[in-house]
């Protein structure tokens, strides 16, 4: 058996696989308040959603991936528990981050709020329109996602490759300065 095999047999025995989605914002929200605030009351409105956090990381300011002049980021993550599917958890995040004002525009522009749905109890999806891309096909090269989920789950590894989550840690570029609130 190979190493991904002994760890999702593992895991089997320890717990089903979690629902982990990223929580990231910039920018102050008129009536929320700071980026940490929405990202707090966007964790209250997704339980009223029926998506329930059921732990989550430390919070930490992060610098903008790509390095540029907005302001540093707020960044958790959260274990959640939901009977929706990935797809239509995934459309759930859509809809509580336009209620607080979310407004795609370029990639990587600065944000209210950010909510991206990271692994889905271990599932692999391709994505497309409207559907989850699981895992998150972005993750493994970011700091303000791989440390707080580090914390939250240590023994965290990825449903494709099966590296630890310790080892993506340790592979990142050091430019992605990240601070413990």
């Amino acid at each position: 058996m190979n190493h991904k095999g002994l760890w999702v047999m593992q895991r089997m025995k320890e717990r089903s696989y979690p629902i982990l989605i990223a929580l990231g914002g910039n920018l102050d929200h008129p009536r929320f308040g700071s980026p940490r605030q929405v990202l707090e009351s966007a964790l209250a409105e997704l339980a009223r959603r029926g998506i329930r956090a059921v732990r989550v990381s430390p919070w930490y300011r992060t610098a903008p991936v790509p390095p540029s002049d907005q302001p540093w980021y707020v960044n958790a993550v959260a274990e959640v528990e939901t009977e929706l599917s990935a797809d239509r958890l995934l459309a759930c995040l859509h809809e509580v981050e336009a209620v607080f004002g979310r407004a795609r525009s370029t990639p990587n522009a600065a944000r209210i709020i950010d909510l991206d749905l990271l692994d889905f109890r271990g599932e692999t999806a391709p994505g497309g329109p409207g559907r989850a891309s699981l895992p998150h096909p972005r993750m493994t090269g970011r700091a303000f996602v791989l440390r707080p989920l580090a914390d939250l789950e240590p023994q965290w590894r990825h449903p494709v490759s099966g590296v630890s989550i310790q080892e993506l840690l340790a592979a990142l570029p050091a430019d992605q300065p990240i601070e413990r609130m």
